[in-house]
């Protein structure tokens, strides 16, 4: 872990997505309040059941929200790019690290910002307030979907709404998506319960049928509307 070669400025808060509508006074003074960090690729930004409360958002780089279980097995919750806060839980309610947050590429660039701060700029800034809420409210959602899935769809049909899921988050090109960096098929296999064989077969099989094409840099999804086509045919949604 070290400090970034420079303090990011005030535009780089002003693409946290809590912080979007705020002005550049306001976001100067929020500047003031951070610290900031960078990380390389796999290494721990925040521990699961870690009693620590500060509130962190990705300037640059990704990170990803998982748990290991006793047994080593690495279960994902979800990718974290620029623009996206964590560590908010605790911050709210005081309680241990729900998950575990690591570095998913070199150079993440992160700021932090301690939970006392961050309470205090709830309650006088109403626009960070209903922002927050809007992002707790679409993390429900997204984790909804993820039990019905869990509940319902057979191993071939989480992936593929994963990848689905992927493509969706990368701001598609029409109905092409670069998803960069690629994601591991182990690291699929973890956000879906299941093994990385699994995974490797079903992307063949998409490869085959030209959906998607696997780069050495990137997992290229030639055809969202026939991978959408096929999550649908399974979810009905």
């Amino acid at each position: 872990m070290a400090q970034p070669k420079s303090i990011p400025d005030v535009q780089s808060l002003q693409r946290i997505a809590l912080f979007e509508n705020l002005s550049p006074d306001v976001l100067g003074q929020i500047q003031k309040r951070c610290a900031w960090r960078r990380y390389e690729s796999g290494e721990v930004i925040i521990d699961y059941l870690d009693p620590s409360d500060d509130v962190f958002f990705i300037i640059e780089g990704a990170a990803h929200v998982t748990i290991y279980s006793v047994a080593g097995k690495e279960v994902s919750f979800r990718d974290l790019g620029p623009g996206q806060v964590f560590g908010e839980y605790a911050a709210i309610d005081r309680s241990p690290r729900s998950a575990s947050v690591e570095a998913r590429t070199g150079g993440c660039v992160v700021a932090s910002m301690p939970a006392g701060t961050f309470r205090e700029l709830l309650q006088t800034d109403p626009k960070v307030a209903e922002a927050l809420l809007e992002h707790l409210v679409k993390e429900l959602r997204e984790l909804t979907i993820r039990v019905y899935e869990f509940s319902t769809l057979n191993v071939n049909d989480r992936i593929r709404a994963e990848v689905l899921r992927l493509a969706r988050r990368v701001s598609p090109e029409g109905n092409v998506a670069h998803i960069v960096p690629p994601p591991t098929h182990a690291h699929i296999a973890s956000c879906v319960s299941t093994h990385r064989e699994a995974v490797t077969k079903e992307l063949n099989r998409l490869s085959t049928n030209g959906i998607i094409e696997q780069q050495k840099q990137a997992l290229l999804v030639r055809d969202i509307a026939r991978l959408a086509a096929m999550v649908y045919e399974a979810t009905g949604e």
